[in-house]
């Protein structure tokens, strides 16, 4: 199975379909009047798609095991054609389009099933995804779409050569996942003023979204939230809340995070953890979602 442990937790919809074409307006009749010997098709077909979703990864040998949420199967004549469809919702880490799609072909199988005796031409013609929705996906940037981002590490020991920057590196490989490019990458001191100064240099440079990595922990020079915090004229607490939720869900060490973000002017300000593992793992929780508030600051949609 793909590994999907690095993925949060969110609605997700998918609406499939089936279409199965009778031979005669008899077999049609046959199903409108509940007059098929094997009984009442719809009602049938209608349970067997309903443990097909649950049963889908009892099948399909790569699909997770998933809490199905909520499950929809109609029927629509259409001259000598009978469309199935199958709508399924869950909140999880992976989508539900496959357990959408075999409902609607074990529908599809059922109504086969149940008619051949009356109708020896029937025919499954089509099964068809309709419809997704959820996931990081519809979180993204749209297509043309760019913005100004600075990523800014907080050491002492990468400025000061006794040590390699990995953490921050991997932050920037984070974001090109997402499309979006780094525009300006710096390493500084756990210095106040260091870190005062690339806010303000950032922002004359009309840097949008500016990410330090480092000094968001408790040791005496972590000290990256305590000099941001105050220059914020906007927190925005619910992001770390989220990042931090995320990573106490694998290391029980990311309640020590400090991080804090919110608006300094117009420019989003994320501080994340020093560590390659815990400043993956934040952007892991935060991107590529957290861009709508970038939409949200220059006047587009609002919750």
């Amino acid at each position: 199975m793909v590994n999907i442990t690095h993925k949060s937790s969110s609605l997700r919809k998918a609406v499939a379909a089936a279409t199965v074409q009778v031979s005669s307006q008899q077999t049609i009749d046959a199903i409108i009047h509940k007059t098929v010997p094997k009984g009442d098709v719809f009602e049938f077909a209608k349970v067997a798609a309903l443990f097909a979703v649950k049963k889908t990864s009892d099948v399909i040998p790569d699909c997770h095991p998933l809490p199905v949420e909520f499950t929809q199967v109609s029927f629509e004549i259409q001259g000598l054609a009978v469309e199935i469809r199958v709508e399924v919702h869950t909140v999880y880490k992976t989508g539900v389009e496959v357990e959408a799609m075999h409902g609607a072909s074990v529908a599809a199988l059922t109504l086969y099933d149940m008619l051949k005796p009356i109708d020896r031409s029937i025919e499954i013609q089509r099964i068809r995804l309709l419809h997704k929705e959820g996931g990081k996906s519809q979180y993204r940037l749209p297509a043309g779409e760019s913005i100004k981002v600075a990523v800014i590490v907080c050491s002492d020991s990468v400025f000061g050569k006794k040590a390699e920057d990995k953490a921050g590196l991997a932050v920037i490989e984070k974001l090109k996942s997402v499309a979006i490019e780094t525009t300006a990458y710096q390493v500084i001191p756990d210095e106040a003023d260091a870190i005062r100064e690339q806010v303000t240099i950032q922002a004359g440079n009309g840097v949008q979204l500016l990410l330090f990595v480092g000094g968001t922990g408790a040791s005496p020079r972590d000290i990256t939230p305590d000099i941001i915090q105050p220059m914020l004229n906007k927190e925005l607490t619910g992001i770390m809340e989220q990042a931090r939720r995320y990573g106490q869900e694998r290391m029980p060490y990311a309640m020590l995070s400090r991080s804090v973000a919110g608006f300094v002017g117009g420019m989003l300000v994320l501080t994340l953890p020093g560590s390659t593992k815990g400043s993956v793992e934040y952007m892991d929780a935060l991107f590529p979602q957290v861009l709508h508030v970038l939409e949200i600051a220059r006047g587009g949609r609002h919750e």
